[in-house]
């Protein structure tokens, strides 16, 4: 099912023997747009530290309750290596935390993540620039969304396929632009996202947008309408 990301802010996050917290946030990977990570926000247990917890953590989600139960204790929590959410996250950081939780690696290289010792100039040599290429949901909210030849709004949040963890569409606020209208763009349609100018670019003109099928954020997104979306952009990405 597709659901937005804010839908699912304050989750609690339920361990083997109580609850770890509740979610904060949540990190993707810029490559892929699958989350890779849920920020979990600890309170009182853990003096409000934030953590890491991989998707691949979590069991069949509680909808109802609003809860991501997980397969880790919190003795395994609290002991974690320490990360700072606030500051990029590194894959030498990434190791270690790979390295304390039997998670997959995500990022293709098989030596990684299977106990094998790997060296920080390995992890240079592998990962050209060292950079896991994780992006905060809550920090692009709000970014500038941009056509080809003008402004169309700004990002207000996301929708997520709670089967895969990929995130499908950025849903876009167009404000004072298509006044009273909401649209949503697929990452497959941006031509560039400028991290320092916290603007994303799309690859269709003002009047591609403007005639999309409308987004009801009171409604679910159905196949038709998502059928309907994609040969719109499609025919026109591709015509270019």
């Amino acid at each position: 099912m597709k659901r937005s990301v804010k839908s699912l802010i304050g989750y609690a996050i339920g361990a083997t023997n109580g609850e770890l917290g509740k979610v904060k946030e949540f990190y993707f990977d810029d490559k892929t747009w699958t989350i890779r990570y849920l920020i979990v926000e600890t309170g009182n247990w853990l003096s409000g530290r934030k953590v890491l917890i991989s998707p691949e953590a979590v069991l069949v989600p509680d909808w109802e309750n609003e809860i991501f139960p997980v397969n880790l204790t919190e003795e395994q929590v609290k002991n974690s290596p320490e990360i700072d959410t606030e500051k990029p996250v590194s894959r030498q950081q990434e190791l270690k935390l790979y390295g304390h939780y039997p998670w997959t690696n995500y990022w293709g290289d098989e030596s990684f993540g299977l106990g094998m010792p790997v060296s920080m100039f390995q992890v240079m040599q592998r990962d050209e620039d060292n950079d896991p290429h994780l992006r905060s949901t809550k920090k692009i909210t709000g970014y500038s969304v941009k056509a080809t030849d003008g402004e169309i709004g700004n990002v207000e949040d996301f929708i997520i396929d709670d089967s895969n963890w990929k995130l499908d569409f950025i849903i876009v606020d167009t404000g004072k632009w298509f006044p009273g209208k909401k649209v949503i763009i697929s990452p497959k349609w941006i031509k560039e996202i400028k991290w320092d100018t916290s603007t994303v670019i799309v690859n269709v003109s003002v009047e591609n947008v403007k005639n999309s099928p409308e987004y009801d954020p009171d409604k679910p997104i159905s196949e038709v309408y998502e059928s309907k979306l994609h040969n719109h952009y499609n025919g026109i990405i591709f015509n270019h």
